[in-house]
Parts: C-alpha cells; structure tokens; sequence
C-alpha cells in the first residue's frame, strides 16, 4: 500500500494593511470652479483610508464660504483630525489638514523655512491595529516658487526617526535636489512608474507623492486616481501591506 501525502503551503492571510490617500484640494475649488467638498469626500471615502493628508486648507476664510474645512472632512469622513497653519488669510487661516481612523496620540507642528509663502509640516502619531510603536503621518505642502527653498525646507525632516510617511504636494518632481536630498538619506517613493498628478485636467508634472522610511517589511499598491475635476491635483493612494505585523 502506498501513502502519498500533499503538502499544502498556505499564505499568510490578513496581512495588516494601512490605506493612506493625500489630495490638495485647492481649498474645495474644482477644474470647474465650483467649490465643493462633499465631492472630495466622496473620492476620498471611496478609498476608505486609514489616514489622509491634505494640502491648500480653509478655515473660515471668506474665499471657501468661511467654512472650518478641516473640521467638516472630519465630520464627512468621520475621521480625528488636525490642522495646521501656514497664515492668516481672508479673515481666516490657511494650511493643511491630516485624518486618521485612529486615535491621534500627537500633534507636532514643523516650522519650516520660508518661501514666497510661510510653510510647516503637520505630523500627527498614530498607533495602527497590531503595532507596538507609534506611526508618524505627515502632510507636506512645499514651496510652490522656483526659488531654492524646497530643498532647505526637506531638509528640516530628513532625520527624523521611526517609522515615517511623508504624504503631500512636493512641487518638486522626481530628479530634483528636493528629492534627491531624502533619496541619499534611504527615503523611498512609493510608486514605481512614473505617473504625473498636476494638472488634473492633462496632467504634465508629478509632484505629488507618499515617501517612507524606517517602515516595517512591507509591499504596497500605489496609484493616481484619475480624477480630473474636484481639485486641480489629482489625489493620489496606497495599500501598504505589512509583512510581519
């Protein structure tokens, strides 16, 4: 009598996976001029991120409808959220936003160096499901000008330690020196093929990016969404799947 046995090797199932997603929303301003931001919402919600990081913020000014935007992303996506503020404008405040489906454990705001305009980077940590240490999440909304002060304002956050994503609008494409500062210091884009983000309607450049380091073993999908009205950048995702977690 023969016995043969079978051998069946099983994959890891429901490997722990974060969905992140940055979009410069044009304070809500679409390709058609309507300011709306239940349409973001929804392109947003749709990916169903864990995290989310946005550029070009209203709060309360008169341009946006004196809405706290940050706060109604909030209340649409059901998220935690923070704010950061770049200046004060039309009798409000102007910057960036970051939300989390998890508890936000800490704020940090990074002053960086000036440009044609003020600029910080907003850092919320986090502890996702079956993590021992906390993620650090930060918008970035570097300077939009041709002058040279991208690459001093990456290089305020180049050191920073643990696991780290960078998650905005670079205005700055991949080759330059603003990339190539984080790039000599084991910084990773998350996108393999080049694929352009601005503008919406005909993108030309791609400038906008998720960029890691210090992440656990992981493999990710990354994609431009293909939206071509709601902002005048396409919003950009990624699943990172982590391999021991």
């Amino acid at each position: 009598m023969k016995f043969i046995f079978f051998l069946f090797f099983i994959p890891s199932l429901g490997a722990e996976t974060l969905k992140v997603v940055s979009y410069n929303i044009r304070h809500g301003q679409g390709m058609d001029g309507k300011i709306n931001l239940e349409r973001l919402a929804k392109i947003i919600e749709k990916e169903n991120p864990d995290l989310v990081a946005l550029q070009e913020v209203d709060k309360n000014c008169e341009r946006s409808g004196n809405v706290d935007q940050a706060a109604e992303f909030g209340r649409l996506l059901k998220m935690e959220y923070a704010f950061g503020k770049f200046m004060s404008y039309q009798g409000g405040e102007y910057g960036m936003a970051v939300l989390s489906r998890f508890p936000i454990a800490k704020v940090v705001r990074h002053q960086l160096p000036e440009g044609a305009e003020p600029r910080c980077a907003l850092e919320i940590k986090v502890t996702p499901k079956g993590w021992s240490e906390p993620l650090s999440f930060i918008g970035i909304h570097l300077d939009w000008t041709k002058g040279n002060f991208r690459p001093k304002q990456v290089a305020k956050l180049v050191d920073l330690k643990g696991a780290v994503v960078l998650a905005g609008d670079f205005n700055a494409e991949r080759g330059s020196n603003t990339l190539k500062i984080l790039g000599d210091a084991g910084w990773k884009i998350l996108r393999e093929i080049s694929t352009k983000t601005f503008p919406a309607d005909n993108p030309t450049h791609e400038i906008d990016f998720f960029i890691e380091r210090g992440l656990p073993e992981f493999t990710y999908m990354e994609r431009v969404i293909e939206e071509k009205v709601a902002s005048d950048h396409r919003p950009i995702t990624a699943e990172i799947s982590f391999l021991n977690k």
